[in-house]
């Protein structure tokens, strides 16, 4: 895939990594097919299977000439039942059954079954709604007695081991970094990935404890909040305050809210966090058919399509890259979707912050660009950038003119991988001189077949070569020929 192939697409793809993708010429092949960032999933597998899935995507990104990302997911509090001692039970409406955090992890029967996380009496009263299998199973609370819940099914079926369970309506008090969380958070700092998500964020102090440990470790990494529980929702605004990202995570986020309320809910969390300047993930079961099929259903294709339109950044695959038949077919399938989708944006402008004043010189920048380029025939815009700030800006705006981030940063080419419309260049500019500067861009535009010669682009940049916070200034340029 060219650089010019590349910047038709503006929606990112993350893909998690798994047993599926092992084989090194796999992953090269996603890489081709349009990979944007790598999802390692810290919930399965040993540091040392995590830390060569990380060697490995980063020499498969080598090898196909392609910057890639690596976004660190952590399992968080993910509450389950224990196991049954018999196999798999089934529930009918009406019959009941007791939740007892007191029992041994293998004693489940058609009465009771274990539960892993031993505070749960303490969360839950009467009346409450437990939620089981994804939902799929459905208990009213009826009492709570020391150790033990008894309920009723009020949707019953089949129930096996290790099932996750919610609160409907969330408050259960389960802290988002587990101690497993925080030895997983020095692992990623030590192999200096991009982006670390925290599962099950509830407020923005999980937020800022992630990114302190972060600290702690001399990681760079940025920090994503996974959208999952009624809290975080409660608390979205303070949350896009504190990080980096958010991902909409639709599983346990549907099962918590209910199914009815997810499409409004991501549409709202995509809005807020543009507006806040924030990259936004969509996630969970996008392509979920492409598991066993070449080929996702027509449900799915507007599922994705749906949210680019939408405005996301990123739409990501799970299962279907880490576990499934067709990982690379998966790709390729999510890509054409977003082509698709993006040729049939309605070119009105995305919910960024219209309100109060300009934060910083960089958002006033970012947004005298996009205003100038939506009304201009421009080919392109250039950023020439050491933390990535400008381009993340002007990515909140939806423009069909693809903008370059100009960076010698390792960590910012890595980084922006994540940004809608973003795409990274190799550039030192404090190896230019600043007479040389503009036609040293316009080669390297060239050269990688991104604009012709005639064509107009806007270029930004500091007064100061090389320092991060420092763009004050845009250009309009016609390319020149060397």
């Amino acid at each position: 895939m060219t650089d010019a192939q590349t910047a038709q697409r503006r929606t990112k793809i993350v893909a998690t990594l798994g047993p599926a993708t092992d084989d090194p010429s796999v992953l090269e092949d996603m890489v081709r097919a349009g990979l944007d960032v790598a999802r390692i999933n810290f919930s399965h597998g040993e540091k040392d299977e995590q830390r060569r899935r990380i060697l490995a995507i980063r020499a498969a990104a080598k090898s196909v000439g392609r910057n890639v990302g690596i976004l660190a997911d952590l399992s968080g509090p993910k509450i389950r039942i224990e196991s049954f001692a018999a196999g798999p039970i089934h529930l009918a409406e009406g019959q009941p059954f007791a939740l007892d955090v007191a029992l041994e992890p293998n004693a489940g029967n058609e009465r009771e079954v274990g539960c892993a996380y031993k505070d749960l009496p303490r969360d839950v009263k009467p009346g409450d709604t437990l939620l089981l299998a994804d939902g799929h199973i459905v208990l009213d609370v009826v009492s709570v007695q020391g150790t033990r819940m008894e309920c009723v099914t009020r949707a019953g079926g089949a129930l096996s081991n290790r099932k996750g369970l919610n609160l409907q309506g969330g408050g259960l008090s389960a802290p988002a970094l587990t101690e497993k969380d925080l030895d997983h958070i020095r692992l990623a700092a030590e192999m200096g990935v991009d982006y670390v998500a925290v599962s099950f964020a509830r407020d923005a102090a999980d937020i800022r404890r992630a990114q302190a440990e972060l600290r702690k470790w001399r990681g760079t990494a940025h920090v994503v909040a996974k959208i999952e529980r009624h809290e975080a929702i409660d608390n979205l605004s303070e949350i896009l305050n504190a990080a980096d990202a958010v991902m909409v995570a639709r599983g346990d986020l549907g099962v918590e809210m209910g199914y009815a309320a997810l499409t409004g809910l991501q549409k709202t969390i995509i809005q807020q966090a543009l507006a806040a300047n924030r990259v936004v993930i969509t996630a969970t079961q996008m392509m979920e058919s492409m598991i066993m099929s070449p080929v996702p259903t027509r449900a799915e294709v507007s599922d994705v399509a749906n949210a680019v339109l939408d405005g996301t950044d990123a739409v990501m695959l799970s299962a279907e890259t880490a576990a499934g038949k067709y990982p690379v077919k998966a790709v390729q399938a999510m890509a054409e979707v977003i082509v698709g989708a993006e040729k049939y944006e309605l070119g009105q402008p995305l919910a960024v912050r219209t309100q109060g004043d300009f934060s910083n010189t960089e958002e006033a920048i970012a947004k005298a660009v996009m205003y100038t380029a939506n009304r201009m025939r421009v080919r392109a815009i250039v950023a020439l950038t050491e933390s990535g700030l400008t381009a993340l800006w002007m990515s909140r705006m939806r423009a069909d003119m693809p903008i370059y981030a100009f960076t010698r940063q390792d960590i910012t080419r890595a980084r922006v991988m994540l940004y809608r419309g973003v795409y990274p260049v190799l550039y030192d500019v404090t190896h230019t001189t600043p007479a040389q500067l503009t036609q040293s861009i316009f080669d390297e535009l060239l050269q990688r077949g991104l604009v012709d010669v005639g064509d107009q682009i806007i270029l930004t940049k500091g007064d100061l070569s090389g320092v991060q916070g420092g763009t004050n200034s845009l250009q309009i340029l016609r390319v020149l020929k060397p």
